[in-house]
């Protein structure tokens, strides 16, 4: 029986109060891309459902197509980040069956779209996402826990270390419990999601303004107290060459797992522009130096060349610890940076050089 290995993924993103409005996650020299009222990203009712999963029993992945490629170098899967709207496509649907072996909800994990109001929850959406690679044999990483943006104004204006403390272990347990087992990665952003500063310090944000950097240790105490089995990354943007927030995040890494292993893996989400691949290798080989797995999280390209995705490919591949890539999404019908055709299949769901290339270069 297809086995769901089970990460949390903490993205935990502390933020600067100076940043770039909306969401205020971008440092000066990026700009806050949005998308939707749910979704925006850097670029340089409380209806309730049972938990998914009971008494459905997971299919095997379809033979071939690029995940099974990548498989077969040793790699643990090649996915891609899916919600509701998205598994209501039939084109969508048929290529994430055929060719990717993880989904990531875009969406439906974040605390806004979870627990909008303290101690209320909402799964509906979250529910279907996890009922959906459960009957169709997928991975899934969870995205996020704990994050800076898309954060409830409730929770942005506790100004208590205990009462942060429990909103954040509440909050974790109550998803995290939720999906025991099921999830290869959380992203706690705390997908620990871009908690640093370009310079590699930690953001300003109400869970660092209030707690400090022990913020991270809790959420990731909490995630582990939630599921133990579970696999915890940390991630961020802007880890796409050895450069300050690379350093720092894996200095970061070292800190809190000095005393207790608490976070297993680093993500680094991969948003690069026409070019921009040529520190990637360097960037995984740093990352890889904190003694954990590496990820890539939200893998797209400003116009998908053939070459920046080889290169990005063939880096992962060199990087023993760097044992997956998501990309962020299937088509560019439906990518948050649509008019930068960034990912491996066009508007119309088919395949791009750049996928041919990637195929190849996984011979």
């Amino acid at each position: 029986m297809f086995k769901l290995l089970s990460i949390i993924l903490l993205a935990l993103i502390a933020d600067r109060v100076s940043a770039v409005p909306v969401w205020g996650q971008c440092d000066a020299g990026s700009s806050c891309v949005v998308q939707d009222e749910w979704y925006s990203q850097c670029k340089p009712s409380t209806a309730t459902t049972q938990p998914p999963g009971g008494g459905t029993t997971p299919v095997p992945a379809p033979t071939g197509g690029l995940n099974t490629k990548f498989v077969a170098k040793g790699k643990k899967f090649w996915g891609s980040c899916a919600d509701s709207a998205l598994l209501n496509k039939a084109a969508n649907v048929a290529i994430l069956k055929s060719d990717f072996g993880q989904v990531t909800p875009e969406n439906s994990m974040k605390w806004d779209a979870l627990e909008s109001t303290r101690g209320s929850f909402t799964f509906t959406n979250a529910d279907t996402l996890v009922n959906w690679a459960v009957s169709n044999g997928k991975m899934i990483r969870g995205h996020t826990l704990v994050w800076h943006s898309q954060l409830p104004t409730w929770v942005q204006n506790i100004n208590d270390k205990a009462t942060l403390t429990s909103v954040i272990q509440n909050h974790i347990q109550t998803v995290a419990g939720r999906y025991a087992g099921k999830l290869y990665g959380h992203w706690l952003t705390l997908h620990f999601s871009e908690c640093l500063n370009e310079n590699g310090s930690l953001r300003s944000s109400v869970f660092y303004n209030v707690l400090g950097e022990s913020f991270v240790t809790i959420a990731f105490q909490a995630a582990r107290a939630a599921d133990s089995t579970a696999k915890l990354y940390i991630n961020d943007y802007n880890l796409d060459s050895n450069n300050a927030k690379t350093q720092g995040i894996v200095a970061l890494t070292k800190r809190v797992n000095a005393n207790s292993k608490l976070i297993d893996g680093i993500g680094t989400q991969m948003h690069l522009e026409a070019g921009g691949t040529g520190g990637v290798l360097a960037a995984l080989q740093a990352l890889a130096g904190a003694g954990t797995e590496v990820a890539i999280t939200e893998l797209d390209i400003k116009g998908a060349s053939a070459n920046d995705y080889t290169v990005v490919t063939k880096a992962c591949l060199q990087v023993s610890a760097c044992v997956s890539i998501t990309s962020w999404g299937v088509s560019d019908a439906d990518s948050w940076r649509a008019s930068s055709t960034p990912l491996l299949f066009n508007t119309n769901y088919q395949a791009k050089p750049a996928y041919t290339a990637v195929i190849s270069a996984l011979a």
